[in-house]
């Protein structure tokens, strides 16, 4: 009686266990992980039914799963830093656990994994995105003039300027894009702020932190760049508008302007048709006259 009374505590105990499966979303990475031989997997395909076999179990189960993407490269890495061996289970889990803990993750919520695999990769694209803007703020370092940092106040100077474009926007769901041409290549990022039925906006925080980021870089480094917002709202036309980079401000577009950058192809420099229901125009005043925060110099 007392041991089934313990493996009853156990399968409960089960149930509050969060796991996380690290996953190889394409075929070179499965490829790659081949090489060992305690990795059994032979085909791709296969692969990604077990798992998602497993992950429907778990969840019928009542247990959290969240996904991780697996890069063979990163793993290697691990394995060679921390004295492990690579070609064993166990070190697998161990890096997979560090990824729980700092890497990309998305929730397993019952889709299949055809659409959770291009989710789970925008994640990581967004954190290495945000990432990377935050890293080259942070070695722009001090002002020579006044000691200010530059990084941290193109930052404030960031998180002015996008509340001020969603305070001034009209009503409705947002969609923001922000570009910054820069070497190696160039950083683009998506805003979502939509609204809900009693007009207030929501923000991912993990976006908002890597768009600001990539504005904030921007003006810090005085690269060249454009933000642009389009707004939906039901019973009226869309309503694209947007701004160049310019200094540490945002210049904004005419709407010819606006039209010429959606209606151009981009490789051929051809005419595009534009879309119907759909208004090309300048963007609201900012209201940013007076001297906005952020550095100066």
């Amino acid at each position: 009686m007392a041991r089934t009374d313990h493996r009853t505590l156990r399968r409960v105990l089960r149930r509050e266990i969060a796991g996380t499966i690290g996953l190889l979303t394409d075929e070179h990475d499965f490829r790659a992980m081949r090489r060992y031989r305690t990795f059994t997997f032979d085909d791709h395909l296969t692969y990604l039914h077990q798992i998602e076999a497993l992950l429907r179990t778990r969840a019928s189960q009542g247990t959290h799963t969240t996904l991780a993407l697996f890069d063979p490269e990163e793993y290697a890495g691990f394995c060679t830093d921390t004295g492990l061996d690579p070609d064993a289970p166990a070190s697998r889990t161990r890096f997979t656990a560090e990824l729980a803990a700092t890497g990309a993750t998305i929730p397993y919520d019952g889709r299949p994994l055809t659409d959770l695999v291009p989710a789970l990769v925008d994640e990581a694209v967004r954190q290495a995105t945000r990432e990377y803007a935050s890293t080259l703020l942070a070695r722009l370092g001090p002002c020579p003039t006044c000691g200010e940092d530059v990084g941290r106040a193109a930052f404030t100077r960031a998180s002015h300027l996008l509340t001020r474009i969603l305070d001034t926007a009209p009503p409705g769901d947002r969609h923001l894009v922000c570009s910054v041409s820069g070497q190696p290549e160039t950083l683009i990022t998506v805003l979502h702020a939509d609204q809900d039925t009693e007009g207030t906006t929501r923000l991912d925080e993990a976006e908002t932190l890597e768009f600001t980021s990539v504005l904030a870089l921007g003006l810090a480094t005085r690269s060249p760049g454009g933000l642009v917002m389009r707004t939906s709202a039901p019973g009226t036309p869309d309503r694209v508008y947007g701004w160049r980079l310019r200094g540490d401000t945002l210049a904004p577009l005419t709407a010819g302007e606006v039209f010429d950058a959606y209606c151009t192809d981009i490789e051929s420099g051809d005419l595009i048709s534009p879309e119907s229901d759909v208004d090309y125009c300048a963007p609201p005043d900012l209201g940013d006259r007076r001297t906005p925060p952020g550095h100066h110099h």
